[in-house]
Order: structure tokens, then sequence, then C-alpha cells
């Protein structure tokens, strides 16, 4: 089962929990900034709120399980009820994205925070270990799913920026092929040698932005001792 799963499967009662806030917020992003820029839609299908229930996919939650990124319910959104259409547009596609990472910097801070405090390791070995590992997936996935939502295929967000910031007849015409997107997305999911061309590397910038904030933070509170955090996370 183990090796089925991208996570260790002893990993997966905090793994649930940073996916059911990371998918929750994200997808609120999105319905909230729609309904406050005049676009009553999703608020109408209960999706303006920070119930997970209402924003949980059953296969995109599998797949980040099974192959290290996923999805929430897609928030329907209708922009002909934007007065900027392409502003608003962009606006409400890119704030998901964004929240995953603002999730991810909060995440790092707070865990800088209860180190410098001593509060980090104040308790019991076994709270210890059950903080480093919330905090670490809660980051590590969180700028996950800010890359991974950033790429310019359907069904992500990055499409509809992309979508959104070309002219109108490109639109158009990138809309009578979106399923050949959706067929080249699904491809590089699910085709290993492809995906080690493409999303592997895209997905990697990820631990580019994480090492990145760790020196942010170091340079703030001081060091942590992470070679001995990547211990304790195998143990």
């Amino acid at each position: 089962m183990e090796r089925f799963l991208w996570y260790p499967l002893e990993d997966l009662p905090f793994i649930a929990l940073v996916l059911i806030i990371a998918f929750t917020i994200h997808e609120f992003a999105h319905a909230y900034s729609a309904y406050k820029f005049g676009d009553d839609t999703a608020y109408k299908e209960g999706r303006v709120t920070l119930n997970p229930v209402v924003h949980l996919d059953v296969l995109g939650t599998a797949l980040l399980l099974i192959a290290g990124f996923g999805w929430a319910k897609p928030v329907p959104v209708n922009p002909s009820r934007f007065k900027n259409r392409k502003l608003m547009g962009v606006i409400v596609s890119a704030v998901g994205p964004l929240s995953n990472l603002v999730i991810a910097v909060v995440g790092m801070f707070i865990l800088y925070l209860l180190d410098a405090t001593g509060l980090l390791h104040a308790g019991a070995q076994g709270v210890y270990l059950a903080l480093i590992h919330f905090f670490y997936y809660l980051i590590s996935i969180n700028l996950l799913l800010f890359i991974f939502n950033l790429i310019p295929l359907p069904p992500l967000d990055g499409y509809r920026i992309v979508s959104d910031l070309l002219p109108l007849r490109i639109r158009y015409k990138m809309e009578q092929h979106i399923h050949w997107g959706m067929i080249i997305f699904l491809l590089m999911v699910f085709i290993p040698p492809l995906r080690q061309l493409t999303l592997t590397p895209i997905l990697g910038l990820s631990g580019d932005i994480f090492w990145s904030l760790v020196d942010t933070f170091n340079g703030i509170f001081g060091p942590m001792n992470w070679p001995e955090i990547a211990i304790d996370l195998e143990a």
C-alpha cells in the first residue's frame, strides 16, 4: 500500500488535514472573489463557505495521494457578470493558487515562531514529531498546489488566467480546441516518461520556493536545524 501511495501511509492523517485546509481555502478564494465582483453563481450553489464538504473532489483528492498532486471541485464562475471581465476574471482565477502560496508562507512563519519561542520542543517527542510532520506537509503540499494550478492547461487555473489575458479571437480558438488541451494534460499526468519530461521539472520549482522561504525565515528568526528535522521526518 505504501508503494502505491505517493506519501507514507503513516502520514495520511497529516496529509488529509492539510488537503482539507488547502483545497477548502483555494476554492473559497475563487468563490468569494467572484461573488464580491458581482457573480453570485457560486454563492447560489453554496460554495462561498469554508465548509470542506462542498469543495473536496474524490478523484482529485485520491490522485494527490497517489500521484502527488490533485484538485478540488471547480467553482462555477460566470465572467459575463463582472464589470471588467478580463481583469476580474484573471483575479478570480489567480486567487486560488495565491491562497495556497499564502498558506505555505503562514505555515513556515508559524513553524519558525514555534521554534524561536521554544514551543516546538516544549512537549513530548510525539508532539514534536506531529508538529513537524504537519507543518512540513502544510508548506510543501501548498507550494506544490500553487505551482501545479498555474500550469496553463485546462482545467487548471493557469489556463483560465492565460485565456483571459489573450485577445478575444485567440481565446475563442483556444476554447474550440480545449479538448486537446485536456488530452495533453492527461497524457502528462499518466504517462511516466512524458511526466518526467514535463510535470516533474515544473513541480520541482516548489522545492526551490521552499528553500527560498527557508532562507528568508532563517534571516528573520535565525537558522533552524533542517538536517535534524529531515531525519525526524523519516523517523
